[in-house]
Parts: structure tokens; sequence; C-alpha cells
């Protein structure tokens, strides 16, 4: 069965058919070859693969982002960033990174908080005469943020595919977006500098003191539902309806800026986008399913453990796998399937499942800003009407720099779990 399931899956995705249906075909010709098996497994560990309690968190969270970028609260975040780094040469820049990571703290999505902060700032950063594929180039590796700093979608569908705690993946997320983070500023800093860009980006800034008050309700969303989970006040999939009234409150009440017109455009976005990802999810539960059944993780972990006998080197080419999978698979079909094959090899050479899932997310991530399938890639050039040819040459240091964060990330482990040790004992 498991040359079935790979030959089809592979034949299907150079065929171009989307993501789920070529998972979900995939496993039907392989129960199809298998004989064995009836076909009314399809639906049932489809729907099961679904009927999970934490997964009531991804159209939640999807709902929250959307209602931000509708309430005024990402240009409010912007304007809060710009008049804490917005000052030096590569201000602009520096506000791009750290409005993404706060944007991050709510929406948990790479992709909306492309549109959300790229809306602003790319053509901001273009008048102040940014190169436009470099201004692409910058927030489209900054809004991976969106995926690594908690609430994080690609994190919950980790823990729902290896049974691993979400509040601890959520805690486990902030030290390696800090370290992006950080990484990605020196970075556009030393391009400022060495080029001459940015020089003007202090001009009609705010200051710290007025920025803050004005973007004081936004920032009381992240700190409701990230205070919450850690506090152990509620579970992430609860913080995500709080995510959402919170959302709703600042926007409608005290901005004024999201009305009840605006409700149902923003509604059918997120049923959209959480059909998406659902969609894959059912389909990759039933691909796993078989996948285990086959025995192939056990003769995979017995093939690994032949090959690499350090857990250095088995990271190192756990890391490479994982890039190449992520510049060809949608991040949510890439957990979904592979997180539940590596995760129990990982153990075994004593990698925590947490660090492992922030490898895991931190790879597809960087996944996301590589062509030919990097949505953030796309995403971005959209936003600032460029081919995407135009913005790959300015992109190559953004990789590099996301790529050494990755190996910090990967062999300094203290990052990861030194939080979740301090939260919840260990």
């Amino acid at each position: 069965m498991n040359a079935t399931l790979g030959l089809s899956l592979a034949i299907l995705f150079l065929m171009g058919v989307p993501i789920a249906v070529a998972i979900g075909l995939a496993s039907v010709i392989g129960i199809e070859a298998h004989g064995r098996l009836p076909l009314l497994l399809v639906a049932q560990r489809m729907f099961t693969g679904i009927d999970s309690f934490p997964l009531m968190a991804i159209p939640l969270f999807i709902l929250a982002g959307n209602l931000m970028s509708a309430g005024g609260i990402s240009h409010r975040l912007v304007e809060l960033a710009k008049s804490l780094v917005g000052g030096v040469q590569g201000g602009l820049a520096c506000t791009c990174v750290l409005t993404c990571m706060l944007f991050a703290s709510v929406s948990g999505s790479s992709v909306a908080t492309t549109f959300a902060i790229g809306a602003i700032l790319i053509p901001a950063m273009v008048r102040h005469n940014y190169p436009k594929p470099l201004a692409a180039s910058i927030q489209a590796s900054s809004a991976e943020l969106g995926v690594l700093i908690p609430p994080s979608i690609p994190l919950i569908l980790y823990g729902v595919a290896t049974d691993t705690s979400v509040g601890q993946l959520f805690v486990a997320g902030l030290g390696p977006g800090l370290v992006v983070a950080g990484s990605l500023m020196v970075l556009v800093l030393a391009i400022c500098r060495t080029r001459g860009i940015g020089k003007e980006d202090g001009r009609d800034r705010a200051s710290p003191g007025a920025a803050f008050l004005a973007a004081l309700p936004a920032l009381l969303v992240p700190v409701v539902i990230l205070g919450g989970i850690y506090s152990g006040v509620f579970t992430p999939t609860e913080a995500s309806a709080a995510a959402v009234a919170a959302a709703l409150i600042v926007g409608m009440g005290l901005y004024g800026e999201l009305k009840l017109r605006d409700l149902p455009e923003i509604l059918r976005k997120t049923v959209i986008a959480t059909s998406a990802i659902m969609i894959i999810i059912s389909a990759a539960a039933l691909f796993s399913f078989l996948i285990a059944r086959s025995g192939l993780p056990n003769e995979i972990a017995a093939w690994f453990r032949e090959i690499f006998e350090s857990r250095v080197a088995f990271l190192l080419a756990v890391n490479f796998l994982l890039l190449i999978v992520g510049m060809f698979i949608e991040t949510s079909a890439a957990i979904l399937v592979l997180a539940p094959i590596l995760t129990p090899i990982a153990i075994t050479y004593g990698v925590d499942p947490v660090h492992f899932g922030l490898i895991i997310v931190v790879n597809l991530a960087l996944g996301m800003i590589t062509p030919p399938l990097g949505v953030n890639l796309f995403a971005a050039c959209a936003v600032a009407n460029l081919p995407v040819e135009k913005i790959i040459p300015q992109l190559v240091w953004f990789v590099l720099t996301v790529f050494a964060a990755l190996m910090v990330i990967t062999y300094v482990p203290a990052i990861t779990l030194a939080p979740v040790n301090f939260i919840f004992g260990g």
C-alpha cells in the first residue's frame, strides 16, 4: 500500500490537482489497491479527523484576524510600531517586522498578516523610496511570524496531529518567533545602511506616548488571549472565542470602524478560509491513518536510526527534508501528513515533541516565502502588484537569514523549551 499511496500522491501533485483532492484521491486509490479495506473507511476517517475540540480554534482565530483587519486595529498597531522603531534609518522596515509580530499575536495566519499589514506598509515603504521588490520581500518574510507567534494555526494542527499540548506549543512559539523577528530586524537595518535606504523613515512619526494610547485597546486583544492561556484561565480553544469577542468590542465599540454591514463579508471570508483548511485536515486524517496502518512510520524510523546515528545528524536531515517539502506542499497538509510520522522518530532520538513541533513549523514557514508555492510570496506580490520574478533576487538574503535562525532554534532547544518549563514546570 505504501508504494501505491506515495506514487498516487506524487502523480496527482504533478498534475496540479488541488491539495485536499490529491490527498483524498490517493487515499481512495490506496484502499482500492489494498483490497481488504472497506470504502466506508473514507467517510469515517475524514469525519473523525475534524471531530476534534482543539480544531474549533481555527475558524475563530481566522474570524478574529479578519475582524482586526476591518476594525482599524492593524492600522494602530502599525503606528505604534512606527513610533517605537521608526526613528532610525531603516526604521520603517523594522516597523513592518514588529507590526507583523504584534498582529500575529491574534491572527494566527501568515497570509492574513501579509494582506492586513502589507496593504498599509508596502505603499508606505515605497513612498519612503524603498524599492518595491525590497518592500514586498520585507513584508513576505515578516509575515511568516504569523505562524510562529502564538496563537498559530499550524501549531494547533501539529498539536492535534501528534497529541501534543497546544497550550505548551503556544508558549514554546514565543522564543523562536522572537529569534526570527530579531534576525529579520538586523538584516533590514544592515540592508538599509549599506544601500542608503530609509534615511527619512522618522518623518510623520507620532510620539510613542500618543501612539501607545491610540493602540492601547488594540493591544488589549493579544493581552487577553495570551494572558488567559498562560495564566490557565482558559484553553487555547476558548481563547479563540475570547479573541473574537475582544476584536468585536475594540473594532465596533472603542474604535467604531467596524460596522454591522461589514460582518457578512467578513464571515464569508472566514467560512471560505476555514473550509479550505478543514477539507485538507479531513483528507490528511484518512491518509495518515492508512500510512500508520501500513507500518511505514516504523520502517522510516528503522531507516533513520540506521543512517543517522546522532540527534544532530537526524535534525539536520529533517530540516533539509522539510525545507524541500515546504517549497512544494501546502503547510497544513505537510504538517498533518508528516508530523505523525516524524515526531515518534524524533522522540526516539531524545527530541522533545514540543521542540520538534516548532522545528517543523519554522521550516514550513520558510517554505511560505520560497518558490514555487510560497503563499506569502504570492500574497506580497499581489499587494505590491509585482510579478514574482521581480522579488526573488531581493528575497535571497531573507531566506538565508531565516534559515540561520532555524539552525539556532533547532540546536538550542532552550529557546523553545525554557518558557514552557517555566510556566508549566519541567
